[in-house]
């Protein structure tokens, strides 16, 4: 279980210190996943061994070192929020029906839904149980995380309500299901020096992967969210752009397009590469990095020196992600 994030902060020392400390947090995470059942073992570290960014503990580990850096507790706290992160991708991928997770078959394709969903609450559940352990600032803290993680994915799936605003609503989606355990990590870090940025850009930029990557960057099939009908923004950018008269006929062909069977490979392709060309890529990439700037924002009331530009690189990762 070897993270595999791109991001490194540009100070030596920095970086240096915080991979030794990766390493720590991943000691742990395997220890949290090594359980005697060898069927619940190979279904609980079934992702976790496929890799990944790693990217929420290590904000966790980036802003501990405004304060003690060194406490013990920060590399519990770190891997609380990997292992809360590995399980809500369980469920999300049952919810989604997608084959592939991080390069390699999903849970629920290896073993079924029932399976997936299950080893996914069993991780929320240790997830809890480790956080318990760090005080009840921290416990509590979890749980708001774990409600605004499940709001956001009931949500989206029953979709905006008549009279909401679908961009907006999609908007508060990310709020609960992915940024929150974001700034989650970034508070579990703070909580020892007293900072508590938040990162809201992640998912944006995701967006812009799914139709752009070739599987290769992302892990992922895509177009997966194409397919299964998951709202993205660039999607709800062109029908709010079909919607207003006068649209363009290419407009309305390419919702055409995507309301019509993406069953197959080819359809889905062809839906990927007209969607991939559309303006509403590079408006959704351009509001990732808004959201980017908001959040670099954020971090004007730190001190200056080698944490606070590391902060600022890393919130520069989330959105650059796609390039």
């Amino acid at each position: 279980m070897i993270p595999t994030t791109s991001f490194g902060p540009a100070d030596p020392g920095l970086a240096e210190h915080l991979a030794a400390r990766q390493e720590l947090v991943e000691q742990r995470l395997r220890e949290a996943l090594d359980v005697p059942d060898v069927f619940i073992g190979a279904t609980s570290q079934h992702l976790a061994l496929a890799g990944g960014k790693r990217l929420r503990p290590l904000l966790t580990l980036l802003t501990a070192e405004l304060g003690d850096a060194d406490q013990p507790q920060v590399l519990d706290a770190a891997m609380v929020v990997e292992l809360t992160h590995l399980a809500s991708l369980y469920h999300d991928d049952v919810m989604d029906d997608a084959a592939l997770r991080r390069g390699a078959p999903t849970a629920h394709a290896v073993w079924g839904n029932t399976v997936a969903i299950l080893t996914g609450d069993l991780l929320f559940a240790r997830a809890s149980k480790a956080a318990a352990a760090l005080g009840q600032e921290v416990l509590v803290l979890q749980a708001d995380t774990f409600v605004r993680l499940c709001t956001g994915q009931l949500h989206e799936t029953v979709g905006p309500q008549a009279g909401d605003d679908p961009i907006q609503h999609y908007l508060d989606v990310l709020s609960d299901k992915t940024a929150s355990l974001i700034a989650t990590a970034a508070r579990f870090g703070a909580m020892l020096a007293g900072c508590t940025p938040d990162v809201v850009a992640f998912q944006l930029a995701d967006d812009v992967l799914d139709l752009v990557s070739d599987g290769t960057v992302s892990g992922k099939t895509p177009g997966t969210d194409l397919r299964e009908g998951v709202p993205t923004m660039p999607v709800l950018l062109l029908r709010a752009r079909a919607a207003q008269p006068g649209a363009s006929q290419a407009d309305l062909d390419l919702v055409a397009m995507l309301d019509g069977d993406l069953s197959d490979d080819a359809s889905l392709a062809a839906a990927v590469a007209a969607l991939r060309a559309h303006d509403v890529v590079r408006e959704t990439r351009a509001l990732a990095a808004a959201e980017g700037r908001a959040a670099v924002a954020e971090l004007d009331a730190l001190p200056e020196g080698p944490v606070r530009s590391a902060l600022v690189d890393f919130a520069d990762a989330l959105v650059d992600r796609t390039s």
